[in-house]
């Protein structure tokens, strides 16, 4: 497959509409790092964001952000740590998942609308976005809101390009809000709980006053993966509650947690070093499923629905499974050669509503059966309209979310 690497948004708005008379499709790509997410590429050549790089503006006092979308997530990363800030919606790494790629960027986190475990506090990557320009499918180049929320008038396009995964357009610039780093970061572990009464403590934990900005729960197998303090060596379940701020609130609500959730079992708590093990270990998956033959499935369910889900599950399919969001996410591992697991899967969800997708299996596999949870016929047909009003050809990414689309 011949690439193109476009070193400015002239350059890919020219590549684009040279492409329009040959019918010419593009695999849509940043670092390369998700590529296994989603339906295989069926496009007949490439077109990397990787020479559309660099940070164009930074106002710490601003909080505001605006770099080219090909900028590594690492150099974006160490800017904002340089003034004690950083991205809220805590975008993980999952090069662990798939093993290949040149590094996440900004382009690529913000398409695949990719946000970690303070989803439940701080919202979706999508909601942190003031602004972006970007290619459209005919060559066009447009842009959508500007440095502050109050630029952006009518309909909001960059909640419709995140989690778009390039099939609308190529993302070239992007501006988005930073926010404070906290000072303390805390860790209240609960150990030995299965997975209903997990789902209780966490539901507990999140609805007290206590600003909880991460809940989840780890089963025995897969807590001893990890490389944090007290979790790997536990030799039982872990249950995981984060507390984030300054150093006295930090405190204070770390040990008003604590006694909160003391009747549900043993306590330990972890500090800054650990707690920023286990969450990163927790966002980015590969740590803890690490088989790398296994499918992997992200399932999004009410959180008091989870525990009951992934056991019904587990009545027809061999199945580890994890909880994030307070267990309104499972990340869940299985075999690939799980007979029906699509359909057992989504026959769990369907009763508590949810969606499910497959995240990581063969090429095969994704071809097969719908990777991303199938639309209602409405859905669809919009899904359908947007395509054509943004890609009238088909040109980017083409098949990657549905067939056809």
């Amino acid at each position: 497959m011949e690439t193109f690497a476009p070193q400015t948004e002239e350059e890919a708005a020219d590549l684009t509409r040279g492409a329009l008379t040959g019918e010419t499709t593009f695999e849509i790509v940043g670092g390369a790092t998700k590529r296994g997410w989603g339906r295989p590429g069926q496009a007949h050549s490439q077109m990397t964001s990787l020479g559309l790089a660099g940070i164009e503006s930074y106002e710490p006092g601003e909080l505001v952000l605006t770099a080219k979308a090909g900028t590594l997530m690492a150099e974006i990363t160490e800017a904002l740590a340089a003034q004690h800030q950083q991205l809220a919606f805590e975008p993980p790494n999952l090069a662990a998942l798939y093993g290949d790629g040149d590094g996440d960027t900004l382009g690529g986190v913000i398409a695949c609308n990719l946000s970690g475990p303070r989803r439940i506090q701080a919202g979706a990557a999508r909601d942190h976005v003031l602004g972006f320009t970007a290619i459209g499918g005919r060559g066009e180049i447009f842009q959508s809101g500007g440095r502050v929320v109050k630029n952006v008038t009518g309909f909001d396009m960059s909640k419709m390009m995140a989690g778009s995964f390039g099939t609308l357009g190529m993302l070239t610039l992007v501006t988005v809000r930073a926010l404070p780093a906290p000072e303390k970061t805390r860790t209240v572990l609960i150990l030995g709980l299965n997975e209903a009464a997990a789902a209780e403590a966490m539901a507990m934990a999140l609805g007290s006053p206590h600003d909880v900005s991460a809940a989840a729960h780890l089963p025995g197998d897969i807590a001893g993966r990890s490389g944090a303090e007290y979790v790997g060596a536990s030799g039982a379940p872990v249950t995981a509650i984060r507390i984030e701020g300054p150093g006295p609130s930090a405190q204070a609500r770390c040990l008003a947690l604590r006694n909160l959730l003391a009747p549900f079992g043993e306590i330990e708590e972890l500090h800054g070093t650990n707690s920023r093990i286990l969450w990163t270990e927790i966002g980015s998956v590969g740590a803890l499923l690490k088989d790398p033959e296994r499918c992997i499935w992200r399932l999004s369910v009410p959180p008091v629905s989870g525990a009951l889900v992934v056991s019904n599950i587990r009545m027809h399919i061999d199945c580890e499974a994890y909880f994030d969001w307070g267990g309104g996410l499972i990340w869940l591992s299985c075999a690939a050669t799980a007979q029906d697991q699509a359909d057992r899967i989504r026959a769990a969800i369907a009763a508590p509503g949810g969606h499910a997708t497959l995240m990581r299996a063969p090429d095969r596999m994704r071809l097969d059966i719908p990777v991303f949870q199938p639309l209602d016929p409405v859905a669809e047909a919009l899904s359908a309209r947007l395509k054509t009003n943004f890609d009238p050809t088909g040109m980017f990414n083409p098949g990657r979310m549905y067939q056809g689309v």
